[in-house]
């Protein structure tokens, strides 16, 4: 009986990507998964939440949306389009780990960690729109689009560094105060969904979405409190880190975390003081991503597990393929 091949196996035999290939696959999975989100937002900000008032078709009988839906149906398909987008992405990513030598199964298993939250989240979303936006599902529907960019970035990491058992940077007292960082990071966006599940922009203006009930201004000054700690917790970490005489890379991320804090801050407060204008609103969802991604950065930066496995040596006759350095490119 012939033995039966794996489609990726067959791609592995045939096409060798070098490392740094790799990584800019895995950092593109990072950047749509930020485009996910932000286009997300776009939808709610532009009332168009419901312009497809159905799922997995746009209305009952077409699977497009008709002329009569206007530009809100435009939006919210294009929306759900490219999710296909960034499957595709997420399949290069997938392929390139999987045909790079020596093979690194974390890798792969990060890639299709992706795929799945992609399908489970293209469910909510779909249940998202079957239940009038409620705005306890669109809180859902953020977190598990914040899920897979957390696993994005963990293998865009990964894809810059080796398969070594970790190893700390660091005492683990500040490994612990970076989790505790992580941790407040976690409850800050958290607060940023209620925010948003009780605000003014519902996501379609046609109906009478279903909001939270609570003041939103009372939630956004909780909100703001939140960030007053994660700004504290990462002010702190700074000067932990230099106190230990931690290697450059930790410190460095650190620094570019409270740049980033420092800017969605001020995003933040031209939003809350001018009632929260559409373009604001949508400039302060990209700063949330960009804060999540930072603070994993740190957090991740204090380990280290080795450098790339080594590309094994060829067959006789064939022509070696080089290896990249571990650090051929930013994680």
């Amino acid at each position: 009986m012939p033995k039966t091949l794996n489609p990726l196996q067959i791609v592995a035999d045939r096409w060798q990507p070098s490392a740094r290939f790799v990584q800019r696959a895995a950092f593109a999975c990072v950047a749509m998964a930020v485009v996910i989100v932000v286009t997300g937002g776009a939808v709610r900000l532009t009332q168009s939440g419901l312009g497809c008032p159905t799922w997995p078709t746009c209305t009952e009988d077409s699977l497009t949306p008709t002329p009569e839906m206007g530009i809100n149906g435009v939006i919210e398909f294009t929306n759900r389009m490219l999710t296909y987008v960034l499957c595709a992405v997420v399949g290069v990513a997938i392929v390139a780990a999987r045909a790079r030598a020596p093979r690194r199964r974390p890798l792969t298993r990060l890639g299709w960690a992706q795929f799945w939250l992609i399908a489970s989240n293209g469910i909510i979303g779909g249940i998202t729109v079957l239940t009038g936006l409620n705005p306890y599902i669109v809180a859902l529907h953020f977190l598990a689009a914040t899920a897979l960019l957390t696993v994005a970035v963990v293998m865009w990491h990964r894809s810059a560094e080796g398969d070594d058992a970790p190893r700390d940077l660091v005492a683990r007292p500040v490994r612990q105060l970076s989790g505790v960082l992580v941790g407040a990071t976690v409850l800050l966006i958290l607060a940023g969904t209620v925010v948003t599940g009780s605000g003014r922009h519902a996501g379609d203006a046609k109906k009478d979405v279903h909001r939270i009930p609570l003041d939103w201004r009372e939630v956004s000054q909780l909100h703001v409190d939140f960030v007053y700690i994660v700004l504290g917790l990462t002010v702190a970490l700074w000067f932990v880190l230099r106190a230990v005489k931690a290697p450059a890379l930790p410190r460095r991320r650190v620094t570019e975390m409270f740049v980033v804090l420092m800017a969605q801050g001020i995003v933040g407060y031209v939003q809350y003081f001018n009632d929260e204008p559409e373009i604001v609103v949508g400039v302060h969802m990209l700063g949330s991503c960009l804060v999540w991604i930072a603070v994993l950065r740190v957090f991740l930066s204090l380990r280290d597990r080795g450098e790339q496995p080594v590309v094994p040596a060829p067959a006789e006759g064939h022509e070696a393929v080089p290896a990249q350095p571990a650090g051929a490119s930013s994680r």
